[in-house]
Parts: C-alpha cells; structure tokens; sequence
C-alpha cells in the first residue's frame, strides 16, 4: 500500500529531526528556502526534496518554520493547495499560529496545531513516552493526528485549545528558557563538587542551550501570556533579594 505523502515546510533542527521519525509512516517531501538544508536531510533519510508547489500538493503539510515566519509561508501555500489538505504547525505558541491559519487558509483546508514539548536533545535517545499537545483549528481530523501521535509515534498526547496552552507554557516552556538563558549568561566555570539539584538545574540548561534565538523570542514574545510570567517572576526575584539585604 503506498503511503499517503506528507510535505514538510522547514528542515531546520527540529524539521529535520521529526524526519526521521515520520519517513517511517509516510512518503515525504521536504522543502527549504535553503536548498542545501533540505537536501542533506533528505540524503540522510531517504526522502525526497521538492519545491513548495510539490509540499503543497501533498494530503498533509507539516509547518516546521519559525513563528515569526508562518504568515509568510501560509500566504505563499493558500493558493497552491487541494481541498481536503491538511496542514498542522509545530509552533511553540499556539494562539497566533491558529489566528493565522484561520484567516489565511482556504475554507476546505482543515487544520491542526501541534506543539511537541521535545526537541532534538530532549529526544536524541527517542521520542517515545514524551509529550505533545494537539490543539484543533479547523475541521475534525484533530482526533486522527491524535490517535498517529499516540499509536504509532508512541507519544503523550494532550488536547486542548491554543489559549489553554498558551496559558500553561507561559509558565512550563517561558519560565525554564528564562532561566536556562540566565544561568548560560553567568558563564560558569564546571564545578567538581555538585549536587543532584545542580545536577538537575545544569541538566535543564543543557536542553535549551543551543535552541535559536527565534526560538527563545518566540517563547518570550509571541506568547500573550508569558508577559504577566516574567513580570510575577522578577517581582519575586526582587522581592527574594529585598529580604536577604534586610537580613
């Protein structure tokens, strides 16, 4: 049985990472503005490289470029694809990037918003067991990128909508790359004495520490609610460091 081909748009880090857990069920197509990039994911996993007319004309398209880039390329892929298309993001906000398909894509498009909360050093070992949300945006096939999340990648799989998400990854994503990016700017020396809680706190760093600054201003600025995040965060900050000047 031939499989159904699925074009993704991006094979940056993380574009090219999900192709090596998607050739597996699909018959892919990638696309990059940046030929050599997509070329060498595509050499590496026996996929095929085309332009953003042949992604378009596939039943599904995977969105892996930036957030500050979706409303370029939705514009440029709303007139080139088939009814019944189904395009799914894997932005790390979810409230813009739904606004954006609602207004830019064809009526009988559907699509699904999706936000892996791993990247390509928290699944270096494998993605199985780790989480995604699934967030609908327009039709009802959110249920199927569901039920393929869970029972052929092996994932965790979460639904709600993209404010409720939004809400919580102020917190859970805004919060830990804040930090991460605090303690890489102190340039600390390796220590030979640590704790499990530094342990932990270096562990953490590590994750983040090579994501792209898109990325970081992604997490911080197109998230409506990462603003009151950070503003409760420095207050408790200044608070903390008012108590230990009292004595």
């Amino acid at each position: 049985m031939a499989k159904t081909r699925l074009g993704i748009i991006g094979t940056g880090a993380f574009g090219a990472f999900m192709t090596r857990h998607l050739v597996p069920h699909f018959d892919l197509v990638l696309h990059d503005a940046r030929k050599n990039a997509a070329a060498r994911t595509a050499k590496k996993w026996r996929a095929q490289t085309g332009s953003l007319h042949d992604a378009a004309a596939c039943k599904i398209i995977l969105i892996a470029v930036p957030v500050q880039q979706m409303e370029k390329i939705l514009r440029k892929l709303a007139p080139l694809m088939k009814p019944g298309t189904l395009v799914c993001d894997v932005g790390s906000v979810k409230m813009k990037p739904a606004k954006l398909m609602r207004k830019i894509l064809p009526k009988n498009v559907d699509a699904v918003g999706t936000h892996p909360l791993f990247g390509p050093q928290s699944g270096k070992n494998g993605i199985k067991g780790l989480n995604i949300v699934v967030c609908n945006v327009r039709g009802k096939r959110a249920n199927c990128v569901r039920d393929f999340c869970r029972d052929r990648l092996g994932l965790n799989v979460f639904q709600t909508t993209p404010q409720g998400h939004d809400q919580e990854l102020a917190w859970v994503q805004g919060l830990t790359h804040l930090l991460a990016k605090v303690v890489t700017l102190l340039d600390l020396p390796v220590f030979h004495f640590t704790t499990k809680t530094y342990d932990h706190l270096e562990q953490m760093v590590e994750m983040v520490r090579y994501d792209s600054d898109e990325l970081f201003r992604a997490i911080e600025r197109e998230n409506p609610f990462t603003r009151n995040a950070k503003k409760k965060f420095f207050a408790a900050a200044r608070k903390l460091e008012q108590k230990l000047l009292r004595g």
